[in-house]
Order: C-alpha cells, then sequence, then structure tokens
C-alpha cells in the first residue's frame, strides 16, 4: 500500500518525533540551566543554533529526497535528532551546542520529504487539508514535550528524559524501515549531489513572486511561533509562578489547539478563504494573541488564561499547513520539495532570529512580557504585506 493515508501517517508520526525532539530542551529549560550554570533566556541561543542546522540541511534535501527517498531522508534525520538529544544530556555547553545542531540537521529535511510524498500522493483539492493534517505533527510534538518531559524530569532527571526521547527516535526510525521500499520508489539513485545545488532551492523561491512572498510571512510567523512555544512554560514558571509540571500542561493546551487549529485552518482555506485570506486573519489572530500573553496574570482565572493560550496556539501555531499546501501548490511540477526547502530556509531564518532576539529583548528589559507584546509587531506586519499583495497572491490552479 503506498497511498495518501499510509505516506500522511508516517510523515505525520515522524513529525511529531522530531518536533518533540527539537522541543525537549526548551520545555527543561529551568532544570537544565540550572545544571549548565546559564539563564534560561539562554534557551533562545539553544534553538538558533537548531534551526541554523535545519536551514543548511533543509537546502541540501531536494536533491538528496530524490537520489534517497523521502522515507530515507526522514529515517536519516531520526537518526540525527537522537544523536542530538544523546550530546545535549552531558552537561557541557560546548555539547549542548553541538547537539542543538545535530537536532537541527535531522529536523530541517522532515517537512520537504513530507511535502515531495504528500503531493506526489493527493489530489490538488485536498492539498491544504492534508498538508494541514501532516503539519498537526508540529503542535503534537509540543504536546508530548509539554505533557511528558516535565514528569520525566521530575521522575529519572533531566538527562535521563533527553536520553528516553532519543530512543523514540530511533523507535520511530525503526518502524519506517518496512514501508521504505513501496514509498521511495520513485528515487533516482544517479542523482548527483553537489554543493552547487544548495542555492537551487533559494534561487528558484526568489524567481517566483508568489512563492518569495509566502516564504517572507513565513519569516515572521515562524519567529512568533517558536518564541512563543520556547519560552511559553519557563515565562508562566518563572514569571506566574507556576509549577514546572503546571506551565508543561499549560503548554500543552497551546499545541493542543494548534493541531485543532491546522486541520481548522486547512478545510477553512480549501472551502472558504483561500489561501491569502487565510493568512491574513491567522495573521491577526497572532497578533491579538501576542498582546494578551504579554499581560497575561497568575490571580486570572484559569480558563480565561488557558483560553489565551488556545487562540494563540491555534493561530501561532496552525498557520503552517495551509502555508506549505501553497507552496506546494505554486511549485513548478515535480519540484515541490525543492521549494519548500527553498522556502522553508527563510522560515528556519526566521527561527534563527526570532528566539534569539525574543530573548535578548526579555532579557535586557528583564520580562518576558516585553517579548510577547514585541511580536505583535511583526505579526501585524505580515497581515498587511499579505493584503497588499492582494489579488496576486490568491491560489492559482497547479500546473
Amino acid at each position: 500500500m503506498t497511498g495518501p493515508w499510509l505516506s500522511l501517517g508516517i510523515t505525520l508520526a515522524v513529525q511529531a518525533i522530531v518536533s518533540m525532539a527539537l522541543l525537549t530542551l526548551p520545555v527543561m529549560a529551568p532544570e537544565a540551566g540550572r545544571a549548565l550554570g546559564l539563564p534560561t533566556t539562554y534557551v533562545g541561543v539553544y534553538v538558533a543554533l537548531a534551526y541554523a542546522g535545519a536551514m543548511a540541511s533543509s537546502l541540501a534535501s531536494g536533491a538528496a529526497v530524490v537520489r534517497l527517498g523521502a522515507i530515507r531522508i526522514s529515517q536519516i534525520g531520526l537518526v540525527l535528532c537522537a544523536l542530538g538529544l544523546a550530546l545535549c544530556a552531558v552537561p557541557s555547553v560546548p555539547a549542548v551546542a553541538l547537539g542543538a545542531l545535530l537536532i537541527g540537521l535531522g529536523y530541517g529535511p522532515v517537512t520537504p520529504a513530507s511535502s515531495h510524498l504528500l503531493a506526489r500522493t493527493t489530489s490538488p483539492e485536498r492539498l491544504s487539508l492534508v498538508f494541514s493534517l501532516k503539519q498537526t505533527g508540529v503542535p503534537l510534538g509540543g504536546m508530548l514535550a509539554g505533557a511528558l518531559v516535565p514528569g520525566l524530569v521530575l521522575l529519572a532527571g533531566w538527562q535521563a528524559a533527553l536520553l528516553t526521547v532519543a530512543a523514540a527516535c530511533l523507535v520511530c526510525a525503526a518502524l519506517a524501515q518496512p514501508i521504505r521500499a513501496g514509498l521511495d520508489a520513485d528515487r533516482d539513485a544517479q542523482r548527483r549531489l553537489a554543493l552547487g545545488h544548495l542555492a537551487q532551492p533559494v534561487r528558484l523561491v526568489l524567481s517566483h513572486p508568489v512563492l518569495a512572498m509566502l516564504a517572507m510571512c513565513s519569516f515572521f510567523f515562524s519567529a512568533i511561533q517558536v518564541s512563543l512555544t520556547t519560552y511559553l512554560v519557563t515565562y508562566l514558571h518563572e514569571t506566574l509562578g507556576f509549577a514546572l509540571v503546571a506551565a508543561g500542561l499549560a503548554m500543552s493546551v497551546s499545541q493542543m489547539a494548534g493541531v485543532g487549529g491546522r486541520i481548522a485552518w486547512g478545510w477553512v482555506a480549501d472551502r472558504f478563504l483561500g489561501a491569502r485570506r487565510t493568512l491574513i486573519l491567522l495573521a491577526l489572530m497572532m497578533t491579538a494573541g501576542c498582546l494578551a500573553t504579554s499581560v497575561l496574570d497568575a490571580g486570572m482565572p484559569l480558563a480565561l488564561l488557558l483560553g489565551v493560550l488556545a487562540v494563540f496556539g491555534a493561530s501561532a501555531i496552525g498557520w503552517n499547513g495551509v502555508y506549505l499546501a501553497e507552496v506546494a501548490r505554486q511549485a513548478p511540477t515535480g519540484m515541490a520539495s525543492m521549494a519548500t526547502g527553498g522556502t522553508l530556509a527563510i522560515t528556519f531564518l526566521g527561527v534563527v532570529v526570532g528566539p534569539a532576539s525574543f530573548g535578548a529583548l526579555s532579557g535586557a528589559f528583564g520580562s518576558y512580557r516585553v517579548g510577547y507584546a514585541a511580536l505583535a509587531v511583526p505579526a501585524l506586519l505580515c497581515g498587511w504585506l499579505l493584503w497588499r499583495q492582494g489579488r496576486r497572491a490568491v491560489a492559482s490552479p497547479p500546473a
């Protein structure tokens, strides 16, 4: 069986596990920071290093997917994430930095690989919904990290928690092996891999105005998304006085809303608004979510606090499926993985810049509230850019 549902199932599982791997250290930042002798604001540097690795591997993924196959590339990504998590368990700042790079190298090619599979097996009229379903793996991984990692830290220590998630990555890679032959049947073993291929995805994106606009907005959206997920547990723990496990569960609520949001926004984009109008709506919701999160108070009703985080998560985490489906739709025929890799390099650049800037700004003002309020500015800017683009960015039929 090599149909769309098998492709969706395996890509969803891989996406969830690598997302959990990426967020494991940020979720345990208060504990790991004490062991390493670093303030929690330095978690932004960890995220920047991870996504620097992701940028490099996403650029290389287009040709690699064609030569080795999407499932093989996904397996390699899972193994790299496992190695990176094992290095992060070493109580040494250089080891953690190297581990962050390895996790990023493993995370980067997973989305281009899944786009290659799904674009090949999914009918055009269902692209937004199917891509959104697959992209629920990102908040699903965040839910798993928020719900499980703090408990593992309290039960066995932060290092054992990292190694447990590393083992989960290896198990997922092994489970994908039996279906690899069927799903990678289109691979081309003669495709050359060369350093010159690294620039091709970005050139492809920049040569298509709609792809360039989508990539520009994804730069800002990704900075907002990862700043939310990277610092939320620490913000709730240090500023609002939440216990670590309670803060992790609150983060899981925002991630769960992101899961629902990705599915709902894909359906809305396919059936009603189209990609551009849906992304404008999400930009406005992100603006409101940033501002509301910045004024959260420990004395407010818990339901209201969780409601704010749910709305923020549904928008800041929910945009990716609509965006990736539109990239695949706008890409030249047979070049979905290359176009995805090119746009993701710009997306990941936003992640490199965003959380590090968030941490620096919050550290300078001594408050995470300032950081969350500042995120409203790029969110509103994205809404304006998409509105200004107008009908030029409306989804066009695939070639």
